[in-house]
């Protein structure tokens, strides 16, 4: 399974971006989509995931009412549309792919290059 995450750029805090992860490949061997971001210096965090049918769906506290993740299949695609982004939101995010619902990183067998999230204030 590819992933190539796309979308990120500097906004200001109260703005919104949408990111995207297109995938290729085997992606029903790994169908839950998961979204991390990472600070440099600190672990990677966990943000959201989707599971293969888009109808389960969990966020960390941190990002819960303000970011949704969604996905297209027919497309191979996943979303994460973030509203009301904040400085704290700053961060490098992946999309990553696994078998499990999870929010540990570690379940996630493919990932894909980070796309960078600039929230100013």
């Amino acid at each position: 399974v590819q992933l190539q995450a796309s979308g990120g750029g500097s906004v200001q805090a109260g703005a919104s971006l949408r990111l995207s992860c297109a995938a290729s490949g085997r992606t029903s061997s790994s169908p839950v989509i998961g979204w991390f971001r990472q600070v440099p210096g600190k672990d990677t965090e966990f943000v959201a995931n989707i599971n293969w049918n888009g109808r389960s769906t969990r966020y960390a506290d941190s990002v819960k009412g303000r970011f949704t993740v969604s996905r297209d299949n027919a497309q191979n695609m996943a979303y994460l549309q973030m509203n009301s982004l904040k400085p704290e939101d700053t961060a490098i995010y992946y999309c990553a792919a696994g078998s499990l619902i999870s929010g540990v990183k570690s379940t996630y067998e493919y990932w894909g290059q980070g796309t960078q999230v600039t929230v100013s204030s």
